[in-house]
């Protein structure tokens, strides 16, 4: 095999690593935005992202919905699931041991992949590619359209992010409850509020995540537990609690797992995330980017 074949193929595996990047990027962002509100892991994460999916594909086929129309549905009601989730299970239990709200963001993550897999079914779903064509040749890669909205999608809602967390009151609250949640009390920010706005938002997030990359893998009720490993992975990665730092995270990570596949082999590539949190949390706790204070920890 040339040299020119070589560097055909590493793009390739490059395309394909940034396009799982921009999703793992996006669960990412869920996780630490809602870190930022109550200082704990939302297990239930990746389940946002199945449901994104999910939703999406039952509108589409069952209520006759065209395309966008679905999405947009898939996304609301998502959302919608996830403040009720914080409301009944969640915000009991703020303020409390960080410790409980984690087993029961776990429960939730089980709980909610039940009710999918009874509502939905077990089997695979799928969603047409938002647009028709073949593929894109760049450089020698084949690049997907639906790859390509996988990226501009991943860019908008970081792009939203950080207008709404510089430009805005809201995000301004968000980031003073996330400095100090105590202090944002003591000058009238309704931090309970934010909880419940900082899990819809995570749960718009995942399910944008989910409804996009759909048609390009197909979506069941249980992929959640693997893009939310995979999800925290990069959060911890770039540094938890920084949504930049998730955005790099989710980036890095799918660029190791598209290598490990070049180099190593695809039996590994799930087991990569994993490694790469392990590693991590032994070397440097708080991340490539981040600053995770001791008492977070």
């Amino acid at each position: 095999m040339g040299s020119r074949e070589v560097s055909w193929e590493l793009l390739q595996f490059g395309v394909a690593g940034l396009k799982n990047g921009a999703i793992y990027a996006l669960v990412a962002l869920g996780f630490t935005i809602v870190y930022a509100s109550t200082n704990v892991i939302n297990f239930a994460q990746g389940e946002f992202y199945m449901l994104g999916g999910m939703f999406a594909t039952f509108v589409f086929a069952h209520l006759g919905l065209p395309l966008g129309l679905a999405a947009v549905a898939a996304v609301v009601a998502t959302a919608a699931t996830a403040v009720v989730f914080e409301l009944l299970a969640v915000r009991p239990r703020v303020g409390g041991d960080p410790m409980t709200i984690i087993i029961v963001t776990v429960g939730g993550s089980v709980l909610l992949r039940s009710l999918a897999r009874h509502a939905f079914g077990s089997d695979e779903l799928a969603l047409p590619a938002f647009s028709q064509g073949g593929s894109i040749m760049v450089g020698g890669a084949a690049i997907d359209r639906q790859t390509l909205w996988v990226w501009g999608i991943a860019a908008l809602a970081v792009a939203a992010l950080w207008v709404l967390y510089t430009r805005t009151r809201l995000g301004r609250a968000m980031r003073a409850t996330a400095v100090d949640g105590e202090a944002a009390r003591l000058v009238g920010i309704d931090t309970r509020l934010l909880v419940t706005v900082s899990f819809g938002l995570a749960a718009v997030l995942g399910a944008v995540a989910g409804l996009v990359v759909t048609p390009l893998t197909q979506t069941a009720y249980d992929v959640g537990a693997a893009i939310g490993l995979k999800g925290f992975a990069a959060a911890i990665l770039g540094g938890l609690g920084n949504p930049v730092a998730a955005v790099v995270g989710g980036i890095v990570l799918g660029l190791l797992e598209s290598l490990s596949v070049a180099f190593i082999s695809s039996t590994y590539k799930d087991a990569i995330a994993l490694a790469v949190l392990l590693l991590v949390l032994f070397l440097r706790p708080s991340g490539l980017l981040g600053r995770t204070r001791r008492e977070k920890v």
